[in-house]
């Protein structure tokens, strides 16, 4: 058996001896409270970040003068078209044609070409003619030329030849007003006028005398010489010269796209 210490009477108790706490972390601090997590670095700003986006455009959209310039070349060839089914329609009403398609449809039937056809040439023998009168053409006046001629025979392949009055009285009312509707579309887009305008237009700028009086100078000219080749002069022809003018007065303003 192993003999047991016993203190000696009168003596304290002994104590086990306490352990010494651990030595302070050289990563923590000596004294006051634990601190957090240290705050992330503010990032460098971004030197366009001053500057606001630029706005995003609507899928489909186009800036106004795109849309401008769609809108006017729609119209021009829209009213160029339009301009040859309202010939055509006159033509068919076997009442009396344009006062230039007198001219242009006695040469055709001298020649034995289409109306649309002797349309072209005579429209670009009448643009030559703006040469000495240093006039400019502009898109609308190249395409003037070239589709009226391509729309009046193709029009004229698709309309009937009526017989009855009541029906040729009517297509002359739906020819001139077409026609006048057709004028001021092909005129409101703004490229530049027909080679016939334009020479009416260097005529009076050279002479100096009155539109009226160079435009009914023009046309009474190209009637008689259109009758005298084999053109149609009728009442349509008279109420053509007469109306047409009028009503592309009043439908101008409604077909000229404002410049941008």
């Amino acid at each position: 058996m192993t003999a047991t210490h016993q203190p000696p009477p009168g003596s304290p108790p002994a104590t086990a001896p306490q352990a010494e706490p651990p030595a302070a972390s050289a990563s923590e601090p000596e004294d006051g409270p634990e601190d957090g997590p240290e705050p992330a670095e503010p990032e460098p700003a971004d030197p366009d970040a001053s500057e606001p986006p630029a706005p995003s455009r609507p899928e489909g959209s186009e800036p106004p003068r795109g849309r401008a310039l769609g809108r006017r070349l729609t119209q021009l060839y829209a009213g160029l078209v339009l301009f040859g089914v309202s010939m055509a329609l006159l033509v068919e009403a076997r009442l009396g044609v344009m006062p230039w398609d007198v001219l242009h449809q006695g040469l055709a039937r001298r020649t034995g070409l289409s109306l649309g056809t002797m349309t072209v040439i005579v429209g670009v023998a009448v643009l030559l003619c703006w040469v000495p009168l240093r006039e400019r053409p502009g898109l609308g006046t190249v395409s003037n030329v070239l589709v009226i001629g391509v729309a009046v025979d193709a029009a004229l392949v698709l309309l009937p030849t009526p017989g009855a009055m009541p029906v040729r009285t009517a297509l002359v009312v739906a020819g001139i007003t077409l026609n006048a509707v057709a004028t001021a579309m092909y005129i409101g887009a703004r490229f530049g006028a027909g080679p016939r305008d334009g020479l009416m237009t260097g005529l009076v700028r050279r002479t100096g005398a009155s539109v009226g009086f160079v435009k009914t100078s023009i046309e009474v000219g190209v009637v008689i010489s259109g009758w005298l080749l084999g053109g149609t002069v009728g009442l349509a022809t008279v109420a053509f010269a007469l109306i047409v003018g009028p009503m592309v007065h009043v439908f101008l303003p409604r077909f000229t796209v404002p410049e941008a």
